[in-house]
């Protein structure tokens, strides 16, 4: 039970990481602030080593992981470009964003419970992945 809770938890948040990389990428060309531009490219770049670390621990289970789910995945790119599409600033980056951390944040705490058989190192990493999308929604709040 703890290598199938395990295997599931990480698969969840490899979904998760690439969907917020994803997420970043869709709006980083449209951010005017050097400020909010600086942040989201580092929060993808601790992205994308929380990604690096949930590869290997997959690998070790000989697992390939998880992409985000297409429909998911396909609405937030909509909902992104058609709120883009009416107004490019940096409020509306800082709306999406928002939005986006909030839902990873509930996803990947319902995923904790769920897998609550997991191994210590998941739950780790789980966790690391939760405080750095509420870190995001946090920090780009004055951009609200």
């Amino acid at each position: 039970m703890i290598e199938k809770d395990t295997v599931r938890l990480l698969r969840e948040c490899d979904a998760g990481v690439k969907m917020g990389t994803a997420s970043i990428d869709d709006v980083l060309e449209y951010v005017t602030s050097d400020k909010l531009k600086k942040r989201l490219t580092e929060c993808k770049k601790e992205h994308n080593k929380l990604e690096d670390e949930i590869e290997q621990a997959l690998d070790r289970f000989g697992d390939e992981g998880k992409n985000p789910n297409p429909i998911a995945k396909g609405m937030s790119w909509m909902k992104t470009n058609v709120k883009l599409a009416t107004n490019q600033c940096d409020a509306t980056i800082a709306d999406l964003m928002t939005d986006g951390c909030n839902m990873g944040v509930k996803s990947l705490n319902k995923y904790l419970n769920e897998y609550g058989a997991a191994d210590e190192k998941s739950k780790d990493i789980a966790k690391r992945l939760i405080n750095l999308e509420e870190k995001l929604a946090v920090d780009i709040r004055s951009y609200l």
